[in-house]
């Protein structure tokens, strides 16, 4: 059994502005270069009336918070579900929240399930869903909550 201080009802959040350079950035790395996401005058005669950031972006934010914030650094990605609910707009911010659903102990490592959830700077939820992680082991005083 690992040594984690993770437990349930743990919680933190993790921000970024996501800018035009970051949807260019996403399409020439990915291949994704859908027109919603990079021209305009296709973007403006869609439901949307404008381009708007890739899903897969706010998706990197919840990533980059369980890296960085909790579990953070060293864990271990296992799954994550998403649920697009709303378009992130290119100047939006993004914000991840991250709450410990439940703790697994295996023989030889923890399973966290974490709630993810993606709001834009009004509130609006814009993505949620659930990642499966291996939290790192570390003692209780190293434990990134915030």
């Amino acid at each position: 059994m690992g040594n984690c201080s993770l437990k349930v009802g743990d919680e933190c959040s993790f921000c970024k502005q996501i800018s035009n350079e970051d949807v260019l950035a996403f399409a020439e790395v990915t291949g994704d270069k859908n027109p919603l996401h990079l021209d305009d005058s296709y973007a403006k005669n869609t439901v949307f009336k404008e381009r708007i950031a890739h899903g897969m972006i706010s998706a990197g934010v919840i990533s980059a918070a369980i890296a960085m914030r909790l579990p953070g650094p060293g864990t271990t990605y296992l799954g994550q579900s998403l649920k697009f609910t709303g378009p992130v707009k290119i100047g939006d911010t993004v914000t991840a929240t991250l709450r410990v659903k439940e703790m697994k102990e295996k023989p030889k490592f923890t399973i966290a399930t974490i709630e993810t959830t993606c709001v834009n700077q009004e509130g609006k939820v814009v993505v949620e869903g659930e990642a499966t992680v291996i939290p790192p082991e570390r003692k209780e005083d190293e434990a990134c909550l915030n």
